[in-house]
């Protein structure tokens, strides 16, 4: 299959350009897939910790309208991005300098601060990098073919995923220090993977704004209730994302916590769990790709929206029915393997509905300030969700947080149907 086929040359070097980014990209987040658990099995934080490092990847995103008016006013927005992935990927090298784990005694406290401030740093980059994409690609491919090439992307971003995932399960088997290797090389390909993404050609002049920067940020928020007041469509659409946003965060490092308290795996496994679902999500990826660009993004988002709760209700189930075999290091639960392939189809079609989903409401020039609201309410849900998923686990435990949010997922898959049937998505 030739990828390039029928494109022109901006399209083409655009996507040799996206592909490459999205392979190292992918690299660098195959070695941090395993980060929550790092953090807790070898490092030994705490579980309200765990819930913060999480939260963090998500809650920068409130920041991302403050950082949508700054580059407004760039006019050299490819240096300030490649500043950016200096400032804040590069300090990750600084985990080289580490003390070793010895036995179960984990690290001090203060390596525990010191491991959450550079993550926060880390994910920092991602309300520049991320509104970026959207507009460097929405700008360089057409309407009808954005959504294959993407998903054509993000398949060979989960690829590599899967391989960095893997070496790094088997690295830190054989030895639990081996964070302090990779992450250093995450911090670099981190950098570069920011410069190949300016490559792109991107033409965007700095716009002649008088206005102070918080001035503009409270315009920013009025055309925040505007676009969710006029765009019913998209509004539906956000307020899904919400409860589905809150199902997920509230359960994510409640799963993490899973693997160590109820399952009893160990690196190699974890590592395994997350190349079985990323095969799935790789498999569904180009077709998934295709099918956003012919169907509705609310139709889409029940897909998407329904095979998280499928593997939220199989994840619950495993705890009750915990049958499992061993081979060699990998110990497999078989309803968690029914878990996992729901997640493969939700990881593969979240990936998309989250990057591009927000462009199917709006014109090519309105992608930035679509993708800024976007952003915004994911990084509000991002402040509470995490925190309480662990409060609720704490208090109530695994079956009732995980009820939560099976019950907060359904009431977002009514919300599509409901909007699909009543509201025409071009409707503004």
């Amino acid at each position: 299959m030739n990828i390039f086929k029928g494109l022109n040359t901006q399209e083409a070097r655009t996507l040799r350009l996206h592909l490459f980014y999205s392979s190292i990209d992918g690299i660098a987040s195959g070695a941090l897939i395993l980060n929550e658990f790092i953090f807790i099995k070898s490092l030994k934080g705490s579980n309200v910790q765990l819930a913060f490092l999480f939260q963090f990847s998500m809650v920068v995103f409130l920041f991302a309208m403050l950082a949508n008016e700054i580059m407004r006013r760039l006019s050299n927005r490819k240096r300030f991005l490649r500043i950016t992935g200096i400032i804040t990927r590069l300090p990750l090298v600084g985990f080289a300098f580490f003390p070793n784990v010895m036995g179960e005694e984990g690290l001090a406290p203060v390596y525990h601060l010191i491991f959450l401030t550079v993550f926060l740093l880390f994910h920092t980059s991602k309300i520049a990098v991320v509104p970026s994409i959207n507009q460097y690609l929405k700008g360089n491919y057409r309407h009808e073919i954005f959504g294959k090439l993407f998903g054509y992307a993000t398949t060979i971003n989960k690829v590599c995923v899967l391989v960095s995932t893997f070496l790094v399960g088997e690295l830190l088997h054989l030895n639990p220090n081996s964070y302090k290797v990779f992450y250093p090389v995450v911090g670099i390909l981190g950098v570069i993977s920011v410069y190949q993404l300016t490559k792109i050609d991107f033409i965007q002049k700095a716009e002649n704004i008088t206005k102070p920067v918080w001035s503009a940020l409270g315009d920013s928020f009025k055309r925040i209730l505007e676009i969710l007041k006029k765009n019913k469509p998209f509004r539906h659409l956000e307020i899904g994302f919400i409860l589905y946003g809150f199902a997920w965060m509230s359960t994510h490092a409640v799963v993490t916590i899973f693997y160590k308290e109820a399952l009893d795996v160990n690196y190699p496994t974890v590592a395994l769990y997350n190349i079985l679902f990323n095969l799935v999500a790789i498999l569904l990826l180009p077709l998934f790709g295709k099918l956003i660009g012919s169907r509705d993004p609310r139709r889409f988002g029940i897909l998407t929206f329904g095979s998280l709760m499928l593997f939220i209700v199989f994840t619950a189930l495993t705890e009750y029915f915990p049958y499992y075999f061993e081979i060699g290091n990998y110990k497999i639960y078989f309803l968690f393997l029914v878990a996992l392939f729901f997640n493969g189809v939700f990881m593969g079609s979240m990936p998309i509905l989250w990057g591009i989903g927000s462009s199917y409401f709006c014109k090519p020039h309105e992608a930035a300030d679509y993708q800024s609201v976007h952003l915004f309410l994911t990084g509000f849900r991002a402040l509470f969700a995490p925190i309480i998923g662990i409060q609720l686990y704490e208090l109530y435990g695994f079956s009732f947080t995980y009820g939560v949010g099976v019950v907060l997922l359904v009431l977002a898959i009514l919300l599509m149907i409901y909007s699909e049937k009543r509201f025409s998505k071009n409707e503004v």
